[in-house]
């Protein structure tokens, strides 16, 4: 086992000793009190099956099977989503069928944000996380439940169903994915319509049609975003199928891998406290899921989502303990926007099962782990296949089947993993270096500060940027205005960097998954709403972000002795000020950028 994850998982586990020794009794207790319906009066229990079929009143009655409760975030504005419309009714068939019971047990909102980029509606994108942690609590306080089902696949949903999931820790949880829709466009091409658009060379009409060819059907889109590093962590924390993240909708694969993770967790309800979500997800479990997103060059969001998840489970990580990995975890994968391949093309080449297996050959992840299906991360380098329409397991490939998009540990496209720290005089921030070149690592040049996106883009059009600078975007964080991303600057500095133009972009905002080869310093903190030194960052300051070096520094001579500015942000209209109170209440980005925790 390497010494460095070694190290960092020992501090985890001391730094954290009290808050989880406090969690585990809670959950306990829980376990040991049991299923309320044992012991409910009759006009609870009525109440509860009221809209059951006879049959599933009678096994609920007697109280001699497993009833399993759904949480589900299905919506069909979301194409990963609308794959969920009629799993409730597909898992109560199944459950049926392995002698149990699966009622919906509450729904959860979920937001896209692809939709919602560069809208105001994106400034509740984040907050949206805790709000369905919270509505997965409620649904699941009726206690009527012996496991939990979880639907959901997106950014900010499947952090937020674990956050809730984990209070109810006591039971067994199996996450369930709906898959990625096919290929469309390849990525590239994509990229380019974007920049064509950016540039003024092509209209509305050719970027619709561009957008609308590559995210054409029901899945999860195929770049390697949020939504598919939320799946991948899934597997690295042993809470989902092996190499089931991956595979489409509408298939044979899909339906049998569906009614498998329904068997798993009926099974699990009768195999004790050590199969509970809270016992699988414990400390070892964590730095695995950091593991994964540096070896794949996951969301940068997750640098913020890990962070609460492991919070709920009474454990404590930082940014600290993820630049540490990032020193000795290599980087195996290159997928959109690291590279041209798509999640499609992941799987076909070995997919999570070869990652895991060439971590776990090379030291580097804990394989002595408690997973969905019994001990040992070994499990999860198993591939599902299909043989006479039944499913089975095989060993997963030994090598990598493209070289282009996954290499084994001891042969990776980098070194070191795909997310870096940044410390220096204005604060502490995160970068995501996957797609960086390396001669883009290090970038020294004049700021120019931007109120908004559509400033810089203006800006852009107008011909005032074609020059080296840094472009910093201040009050963006989660107290001013709910820390929105801020992809529409993207495609305008990917433009400039081509140019020639040595550019880069510091925020205290987020930039997620699709973070690309402009080097970002996001997240950063303190943030300019708390009085952060980016609120004393003027027009001409010469910065220089050191992505090798993880430094961050404002060089001009009297910048420590200014005083922030203040500004204030319209919170108003589209719900925003339903969040008011929130706002002043969450916790900054470093430490989960929560309400709730």
């Amino acid at each position: 086992m390497n010494k460095r994850i070694e190290e960092v998982t020992n501090r985890i586990i001391q730094r954290s000793e009290e808050k989880r020794l406090n969690y585990l009794a809670d959950m306990k207790a829980s376990y040991e009190t049991g299923v309320s319906r044992k012991h409910m009066n009759c006009g609870n229990l009525a109440h509860a099956f009221a809209g059951c079929s006879p049959s599933d009143k009678e096994k609920l009655t007697e109280n001699n099977v497993p009833n399993l409760g759904i949480i589900t975030a299905y919506n069909d504005m979301l194409s990963a989503h609308k794959t969920y419309e009629n799993y409730p009714e597909i898992i109560r068939c199944f459950a049926d069928k392995h002698n149990a019971v699966a009622q919906v047990a509450g729904g959860v909102p979920a937001m896209c944000d692809g939709v919602t980029q560069g809208q105001p509606g994106m400034e509740l994108s984040l907050f949206s996380r805790d709000v369905i942690a919270l509505s997965t609590a409620i649904s699941l306080s009726h206690n009527m439940f012996d496991a939990g089902l979880y639907l959901g696949i997106c950014d900010k949903i499947v952090p937020g169903l674990l956050m809730g999931a984990l209070k109810f820790g006591h039971l067994p949880a199996v996450f369930i994915p709906g898959g990625p829709m096919p290929s469309g466009i390849t990525n590239e091409e994509k990229a380019h319509i974007r920049q064509e658009f950016a540039e003024g060379k092509i209209g509305r009409a050719e970027l619709l049609k561009g957008e609308s060819d590559s995210y054409h059907s029901p899945g999860t889109c195929t770049f390697y975003g949020t939504a598919n590093s939320n799946q991948m962590l899934m597997e690295m924390m042993g809470l989902q199928l092996p190499s089931s993240s991956f595979v489409n909708p509408g298939t044979e694969l899909r339906s049998l891998l569906n009614e498998e993770a329904v068997k798993i967790a009926i099974k699990n309800t009768q195999l004790g406290f050590d199969y509970s979500l809270a016992s699988i997800l414990n400390e070892k479990a964590i730095v695995n899921g950091i593991i994964g997103l540096l070896a794949t060059g996951g969301s940068t969001n997750h640098t913020i989502h890990l962070i609460a998840i492991a919070k709920s489970a009474g454990i404590i990580i930082n940014w600290e303990d993820m630049s540490d990995l990032s020193d000795v975890i290599p980087l195996l994968t290159r997928m959109y926007p690291n590279g041209a391949a798509d999640v499609n093309h992941f799987h076909a080449a070995g997919g999570m099962g070869f990652v895991i297996k060439t971590l776990l050959e090379n030291g580097l992840m804990h394989e002595d782990v408690q997973t969905i299906l019994g001990a040992g991360m070994r499990l999860f380098t198993q591939e599902a296949k299909i043989k006479n329409h039944q499913l089975i397991w095989e060993a997963g490939s030994n090598t990598t089947l493209n070289n282009s998009i996954i290499r084994s540990a001891n042969d990776p496209f980098s070194a070191n993993g795909g997310i870096k720290i940044l410390t220096g005089n204005l604060g502490r921030s995160v970068i995501k270096t996957a797609a960086v070149a390396d001669e883009n690592l290090i970038i020294e040049a004049k700021a120019i500060v931007f109120n908004e996106q559509l400033d810089l883009i203006t800006a852009f059009k107008n011909g005032e940027l074609e020059k080296d600078f840094i472009a910093v975007l201040p009050f963006q964080g989660p107290k001013q205005n709910g820390m929105p991303e801020l992809h529409q600057l993207t495609p305008t500095l990917s433009i400039l960097q081509k140019r020639g133009f040595n550019v880069a972009l510091v925020t205290d905002g987020r930039m997620s998954g699709a973070s690309g080869k402009v080097p970002a310093a996001i997240h950063l903190t303190p943030e300019a709403f708390e009085g952060g030194p980016i609120a004393k960052i003027k027009s001409g300051d010469l910065l220089k972000l050191d992505a090798i070096n993880g430094t961050l520094i404002c060089l001009t001579q009297d910048f420590e002795l200014r005083e922030p500015v203040a500004k204030i942000v319209k919170t108003q209209g589209f719900g925003r000020e339903l969040f008011t109170n929130l706002r002043t209440s969450i916790s900054s980005s470093e430490e989960g950028a929560s309400f709730i925790l």
